[in-house]
């Protein structure tokens, strides 16, 4: 069984940074893709960021492109997401999400909310002055 625990939400001015970790376990197979989601009250939850484990190959949703940062560490198991120049329309409850890769990209992947089984606690991540 999966299991993913996130961390590193918080409070951040505008234009500020904040990380976020994901400790995965439990993959049985190596091929599989783990990423981040985020809710925002009132809206669906939508994919920001994704990677394939065998190659890295990652994606980003337009909003994000160029301000946020998707990461790993072999060694650790975890998956990082480096959020830059935040705004507050990046506030939102923020997921990590994984299960094994059922399409033909990342991208594909990412943006389908319902291939994905395994999923984190989530965390608050607040974009105010």
């Amino acid at each position: 069984q999966v299991q993913l625990v996130e961390s590193g939400g918080g409070l951040v001015q505008p234009g500020g940074s904040l990380r976020l970790s994901c400790a995965a376990s439990g993959f049985t197979r190596d091929y599989y893709v783990i990423g981040w989601f985020r809710q925002a009250p009132g809206k669906e939850r939508e994919g920001v960021s994704c990677l394939l484990s065998t190659d890295g190959s990652t994606y980003y949703a337009d909003s994000v492109k160029g301000r946020f940062t998707i990461s790993r560490d072999n060694a650790k198991n975890t998956v990082y997401l480096q959020m830059n120049s935040l705004k507050p329309e990046d506030t939102a409850v923020y997921y990590c999400g994984a299960d094994y890769m059922q399409f033909f990209t990342v991208q594909a992947m990412c943006q389908r909310i319902d291939a994905f089984n395994s999923w984190g606690q989530g965390t608050q991540v607040t974009v105010s002055s």
